[in-house]
Parts: C-alpha cells; sequence; structure tokens
C-alpha cells in the first residue's frame, strides 16, 4: 500500500528502534515502502520506513547494478567506506538540496526479506542513496 510521506522533522530526527531489530515479520512495511518508492519514482530513488511513519531500520532503494530494481535491507550497517566527497541532495521529505560528505564506496552488512544476513559492495550513486537511507534510519537529515 502506498503511504503517505512523513515531513515531520521531529518524527524524521529520531533514530529507528535498534533495541528492536526489523525482521521478515516486517515484511508489511518493507512492502508498504517499496510502493511508496515505486510511486514516486520521478522523484525519488530511496527511502527509509521513517519516511512512511514506521520506526524501524528497514530501506528501499533503487539499485543500479540489479537494472533499476527496488532493493530492500532490513537493518543496513556500513561496515567500511572510502573515498568521501561532497554531496549535494535532496530529499522527499524535505524541501530544498543540502551539501553532505558521502563516500564513492561503501560495504554493508544487513537482512534480506527472507531473513538471510548479506554482505555487499556498493559504489557511487548507489552507495550514496544507501548512504542518505541509513542516516534517515540514524535520524541524521541532511
Amino acid at each position: 500500500m502506498q503511504r503517505t510521506i512523513v515531513t515531520d522533522t521531529s518524527f524524521l530526527s529520531r533514530p529507528s528502534i535498534s533495541a528492536d531489530p526489523a525482521d521478515p515479520l516486517d515484511a508489511a512495511i518493507a512492502q508498504d515502502l517499496k510502493e511508496t518508492l515505486a510511486a514516486h519514482r520521478e522523484e525519488c530513488v530511496g527511502m527509509a520506513a521513517n519516511m512512511i511513519g514506521e520506526p524501524k531500520r528497514v530501506i528501499a532503494f533503487v539499485d543500479e547494478g540489479l537494472g533499476s530494481a527496488i532493493t530492500v535491507m532490513f537493518n543496513p550497517q556500513i561496515t567500511a567506506a572510502d573515498g568521501e566527497y561532497d554531496a549535494c541532495e535532496g530529499c522527499l521529505s524535505l524541501h530544498g538540496k543540502r551539501h553532505t560528505p558521502r563516500f564513492r564506496r561503501i560495504e554493508v552488512d544487513y537482512t534480506t526479506r527472507k531473513g538471510r544476513a548479506r554482505h555487499a559492495t556498493f559504489a557511487d550513486w548507489t552507495a550514496q542513496i544507501i548512504q542518505h537511507e541509513i542516516d534517515h534510519c540514524n535520524g541524521v537529515l541532511i
């Protein structure tokens, strides 16, 4: 189900619940996140669950490495990063664009929708999207 985008910065600034990690039982949140992202595909390439009102560590993003398919990650954590640069980003939940530091290459530990632990490396645009969404999970706004 497509959800309304949260723009309340006090809600978005709160870190998502890490004491209650996301798991496959949160599949409905993941599906809503995918459908909401798909509905905003013209203006958005990634979303975190708090953007649809869910304080869970779940992100969805357009993965250029998979032919622009929407990928979902549960409890993503960046474990390594290199190649820092200055990015200028917008956000569906905020007005305008802002500068923020990003890394060209990141490694991420996460869980799939089926509960499988994964470790993957991402670069360039996809890495930037993932960093933005993990920031949302951490209550960090650009």
